[in-house]
């Protein structure tokens, strides 16, 4: 059970940081290049969520991300 909440944890913050990331590529890409079309933003957006379910899906299902310690052991 700790393996599992710390592993969801793990999965915030790794969307945190994704999202973040995403979202200064996009902020970056249509400031400096060119403004990018919404149905492109929503596709990228949607394939995020997508990841993050799967993520999700897998650590609640034990799996792979559920049994990642942490590195401050």
């Amino acid at each position: 059970m700790l393996s599992m909440a710390i592993g969801v944890l793990w999965f915030l913050i790794g969307l945190i940081i994704l999202a973040g990331v995403v979202w200064l590529a996009i902020y970056v890409i249509e400031s400096m290049i060119q403004p990018i079309p919404e149905p492109v933003k929503r596709g990228v957006w949607l394939v995020v969520l997508l990841l993050a379910i799967i993520a999700l899906l897998t650590i609640m299902l034990g799996g792979g991300l559920g049994s990642i310690r942490s590195p401050f052991h």
